[in-house]
């Protein structure tokens, strides 16, 4: 087939020339070597392609079938190469970047902004996915780079590390402070529930707590007795059992009783999907640390945790530096940690031999 490539190129060029002496001068070969090119063609494809005469040569039947299939391929690789040397020229070119949404707004988009204003001629696809997903559209030859954390891969792809992100847990300071007086009630109120008040005045027992004695009492009976002289019944509380307790918003700060752990655990926490590596990133977190959420609120995007964040939702676990103009004006507090979550790297995932010209040059941009 090498060789008949070479022979059907001749073919083409003697059927377009309609002359073997112009064919030659066209493809800078004699004119020998042309008849004899046609001649081995003819004998391959067993039929007659020219009719010879002193005026030139013509087509067969056969010979103007070939010369249109053959004309249609000539014309496509001439075009492949008039748009190679064109991107080359004006910078063309494709450029498939598989991303989460997250990634792709606070890392990925300044990165193709400065590199779209220096090759605007090239096309950018974007597809928008869990890590998980990048990196299986990457095995598939789908896109030509990924941004992804830092996770274990295949030894075809190379990972070009970006930069560093650090994971944190946010809240607003009117849900923390709801949170703190709903938990010390929630004592008060499990306290107050231990104290067993009869209503039978007859069988008054002394109940012990803290080592003073508290009478208990019928709730219709006054709290300072009657008896002056016999003042035993002072400061009897009166019966709680079942009772909830509500707390209005202050302005008044609300003293923290509680551990980050603690308010973690009783919190309603929101956190990214299960099966996403952040999420498996900060479960690994919580099993390293012996936290325990009780209420968890899956949510498949950085963004609307940021969002549900701020509007006071509950504690959300985010990326620090996504949400960091968040807490410079106040809308949002960081919890302290004991032992701060471990930093990621962000940063690109390519197969080398595989990646574009487009691609590299991207790449060589970013480094």
């Amino acid at each position: 087939m090498e060789q008949n490539l070479n022979y059907y190129k001749i073919f083409y060029e003697v059927a377009k020339a309609g002359n073997i002496s112009k064919a030659a001068e066209n493809l800078y070969i004699s004119q020998p070597a042309i008849s004899k090119s046609i001649n081995k063609l003819e004998q391959a494809l067993n039929h007659t392609l020219f009719i010879r005469s002193k005026k030139g040569v013509t087509l067969t039947e056969e010979g103007q079938t070939l010369f249109q299939y053959l004309a249609s391929a000539f014309e496509s690789i001439e075009n492949a190469e008039k748009t190679l040397k064109r991107i080359g020229q004006l910078g063309l070119g494709q450029l498939r970047i598989g991303v989460s949404t997250s990634l792709c707004k606070y890392i990925l988009l300044p990165y193709l902004q400065d590199f779209i204003q220096e090759n605007p001629h090239v096309k950018v696809s974007i597809e928008c996915n869990p890590t998980y997903e990048t990196i299986q559209l990457l095995q598939q030859g789908k896109i030509d780079i990924g941004l992804i954390c830092e996770t274990p891969l295949d030894k075809q792809f190379q990972f070009m590390p970006l930069r560093s992100i650090q994971d944190t847990f946010v809240t607003t300071q009117t849900y923390l402070d709801n949170l703190i007086l709903r938990e010390q009630d929630s004592i008060e109120e499990h306290n107050y529930n231990h104290i067993n008040i009869e209503s039978d005045t007859a069988h008054r027992n002394p109940i012990q707590m803290d080592n003073t004695y508290i009478d208990t009492v019928n709730m219709n009976e006054p709290l300072i007795d009657d008896d002056t002289n016999n003042n035993e019944h002072l400061g009897h509380l009166p019966n709680v059992t079942g009772l909830l307790f509500f707390s209005e918003p202050t302005s008044q700060p609300v003293e923290n009783t509680l551990t980050t752990k603690e308010i973690i655990e009783k919190s309603n926490l929101m956190l990214l999907d299960k099966g996403n590596i952040s999420r498996n990133y900060i479960e690994a977190y919580f099993d390293q640390n012996q936290i325990n959420p009780g209420q968890v609120l899956e949510i498949n995007n950085m963004d609307l945790l940021i969002d549900f964040a701020t509007i006071g939702m509950g504690v959300a676990c985010v990326v620090r530096e996504f949400i960091a103009s968040h807490i410079e004006n106040g809308q949002v507090i960081e919890l302290p940690l004991d032992v701060d979550i471990p930093k990621r790297i962000v940063g690109f995932i390519y197969d080398e031999h595989l990646l574009s010209t487009t691609g590299k040059k991207f790449i060589g941009f970013c480094k």
